[in-house]
């Protein structure tokens, strides 16, 4: 009999550790997952929503992110029950859900992530329960909700929002709340980064696990609002190193 697989990212965050996770936007292929392997990320974010991950292609990516041992959390592009639980049985082991506004829309994501007697998640065995014993009565444990927080209506709800159990990481997505709050494009807007420092203050306060995007700009403010779980975006970094490279190159040439 095979053992389930544990889900590293949520184990790490219900021991009060932080959770690195990779974005892969932009580089969705299983191989680049695999050549993540040396720089060790505890979870990688698929993208589903914004990006060109589908159905088809979960299985493979899901498999590299074992074979590297990191948590593979897919970010899907609507909340729906049956699209999140089809994920789920890919083999994705996080689902993040976009545009969570009130408490009822935060049920419902939990109804289509756990089964029963959590939620509704329709009754069938995940690749990652392939010859698990019991399966069904395992998989709660190491099923991954996330909900990004990205409107400001949701702010607006977030107390009744919080009351929801079984929810993972509450996570604060400034480019979207940015948009609501009438400042597109203008995340590090004073008024937008006041509102997302107040909203991570309310998700500790209530016990409960926050999430954001880290740089190296704001990860020390954000840890000092409680954050636990960071998504790094690897562009910048990139671009970055690249722009080195090419100083580098430059001055060489030039001698």
């Amino acid at each position: 009999m095979m053992e389930l697989r544990q889900n590293i990212a949520k184990k790490r965050l219900y021991e009060g550790k932080t959770v690195t996770c990779f974005a892969l936007w932009g580089y969705a292929g299983s191989d680049h997952i695999e050549r993540l392997a040396p720089i060790k990320p505890h979870a990688i974010w698929m993208e589903g929503e914004h990006g060109n991950v589908d159905f088809g292609d979960l299985p493979n990516q899901t498999r590299a992110c074992d074979i590297i041992g990191s948590t593979p959390i897919l970010r899907v592009n609507q909340n729906d029950q049956g699209i999140i639980y089809r994920s789920l049985d890919l083999g994705a082991m996080g689902i993040v859900v976009p545009h969570v506004n009130n408490k009822e829309e935060a049920e419902n994501v939990v109804e289509g992530g756990k089964f029963y007697p959590i939620g509704k998640r329709g009754s069938f065995t995940s690749r990652q329960g392939i010859g698990v014993k019991d399966y069904h009565n395992l998989a709660n444990d190491q099923t991954m909700l996330i909900i990004l927080i990205e409107d400001i209506i949701a702010v607006d709800n977030l107390d009744s929002i919080l009351e929801v159990d079984n929810i993972d990481v509450f996570f604060l997505a400034s480019g979207d709340l940015a948009q609501s709050m009438g400042f597109p494009g203008q995340n590090d807007h004073k008024e937008v980064q006041k509102v997302v420092d107040e909203s991570l203050k309310r998700i500790s306060a209530k016990g409960k696990i926050s999430g954001a995007i880290g740089n190296k700009g704001n990860v020390k403010s954000l840890y000092e609002n409680g954050v636990k779980f960071y998504l790094c975006d690897p562009r910048p970094y990139m671009a970055e190193g690249f722009q080195k490279y090419q100083d580098f190159a430059q001055k060489a040439l030039d001698k």
